[in-house]
């Protein structure tokens, strides 16, 4: 297997996975759950497109079809961080996750 048929697995994976933790998010049981749930979903963006970006940079494969699907992978990113931030945002008032200097940040 080339080097540029691993990356694309490994986004493929990735990919995958975001999906899942997205649904698992939507299936949170509550706002602190889905919370962590989204957290995973950015890491798992992230690293999606890490695995895009790889092959490009590398120069193991042509830009093709990647710039869109970099850009896809970079709005699915800023809709999870604004989700996240939303969520936060929204908490009650004396959960301990609001408390900036709280132990359980």
């Amino acid at each position: 297997m080339s080097n540029s048929e691993c990356g694309m697995r490994n986004a493929e994976r990735s990919c995958t996975s975001v999906a899942a933790n997205y649904r698992a998010a939507c299936r949170a049981k509550s706002t602190a759950d889905f919370i962590a749930k989204m957290g995973i979903v950015e890491e798992e963006a992230d690293q999606t497109l890490f695995w895009l970006e790889l092959p490009e940079e590398s120069e193991l494969v042509t830009a093709g079809k990647l710039p869109a699907i970099k850009q896809e992978a970079n709005e699915l990113i800023a809709i999870t961080v604004a989700s996240i931030k939303t969520a936060r945002r929204n908490r009650a008032p004396e959960s301990a996750f609001r408390i900036p200097h709280s132990a359980l940040r």
